[in-house]
């Protein structure tokens, strides 16, 4: 109770307003992003093992080495650090904004938890020297985390209507969902199965997956290339339904993410044909990191309009500075 008293009166001295906060929250998202595209900067240079121990970049020292992959790596580590202070600050801000709603403070603190576990699994992959497995788990978290932090901004918006979808599309879109979430761990494989290990850079051998022996490569893309089909075409066929019996926001979420599917079957066969050169495979992860959040963006507009309108209501429901918490 008197972390509780102490925090209101915190809050009434320092009030956050919902604006202000929803910027906070944005802020951390698109760090989450980022964050994404580095990492997987570090794997296609061959940087992975440039600090080859954690949580020290060395055995004697945090700093790098001076050949470029040690830097590469301990780059991305502090620009991690940054997106830690983004999501303690996303955090933090749930506590000082005016109204409080304790739907934003549960979703604002798996923000700096997700990130604490992903630094976790970073440094565990780097211990077992970039094992497939823990490399996907890590790209798979961060995933996971950018649905939270999604829905943290999502929620947060000060003027979030309603939405108005029918029932079969919000379970359409839902299902696309799920496939994209499949389609996202079968990328992880392809790459897992693939000649970027992650420490072609600093020399050493790094296993890769081998399900299907020396077919691994060519069956999982193949796999991955047929659910990527059907993601796309069921895509569109939300899409279309979306025009009669969705929001105009759902509809440009669609046909965007649609836009992103299609550039993302360009690059991959590209890359495919091309002997996956790093740069293409870099834009293809890339370009599979905002296609998911275009399918998590499609699931939050596509929400029962009744949900919307609890979460929409909640900042008018919510006690003043000083009083105590509402729920959304």
């Amino acid at each position: 109770m008197a972390v509780i008293a102490r925090l209101q009166a915190l809050r009434a001295r320092y009030p956050l307003s919902p604006e202000r906060y929803s910027q906070i929250a944005f802020a951390a998202l698109v760090l989450l992003v980022v964050i994404v595209l580095t990492g997987a900067a570090v794997r296609l240079t061959g940087s992975g093992l440039g600090c080859p121990t954690w949580p020290k970049c060395t055995d004697t020292s945090v700093r790098p080495t001076a050949d470029s992959y040690g830097i590469i790596e301990f780059s991305n580590r502090v620009l991690t650090s940054v997106v830690s202070a983004a999501a303690i600050l996303a955090w933090l801000g749930a506590f000082f904004r005016v109204p409080a709603r304790r739907d934003l403070m549960w979703l604002a603190i798996l923000l700096p938890i997700g990130v604490a576990v992903q630094a976790v699994v970073g440094g565990v992959s780097v211990l077992a020297g970039l094992a497939p497995g823990w490399v996907m788990a890590h790209y798979t978290l961060s995933m996971i985390i950018l649905v939270a932090a999604f829905a943290l901004w999502w929620r947060s918006r000060p003027n979030l209507e309603p939405q108005q979808a029918d029932r079969a599309t919000v379970l359409l879109v839902r299902a696309l969902t799920l496939l994209a979430a499949v389609a996202i761990v079968l990328g992880t494989a392809s790459t897992a199965a693939g000649p970027h290990a992650g420490a072609s850079g600093t020399g050493e051998f790094v296993g890769r997956l081998h399900w299907f022996g020396e077919d691994t490569l060519r069956v999982v893309i193949h796999v991955h290339g047929y659910v990527v089909t059907a993601l796309g075409l069921g895509t569109i066929v939300a899409w279309w339904r979306s025009r009669a019996h969705g929001t105009r926001e759902l509809q440009l979420t669609l046909l965007a993410t649609l836009a992103l599917l299609a550039l993302q079957g360009i690059v991959g066969i590209t890359q495919y044909e091309l002997q996956l050169p790093t740069e293409i495979v870099w834009v293809h992860v890339a370009l599979a990191t905002l296609t998911w959040v275009g399918f998590v963006h499609a699931w939050a507009a596509a929400m029962p309009a009744e949900r919307e309108r609890s979460a929409a209501a909640a900042p008018r429901q919510a006690a003043p500075a000083g009083r105590g918490l509402e729920s959304a």
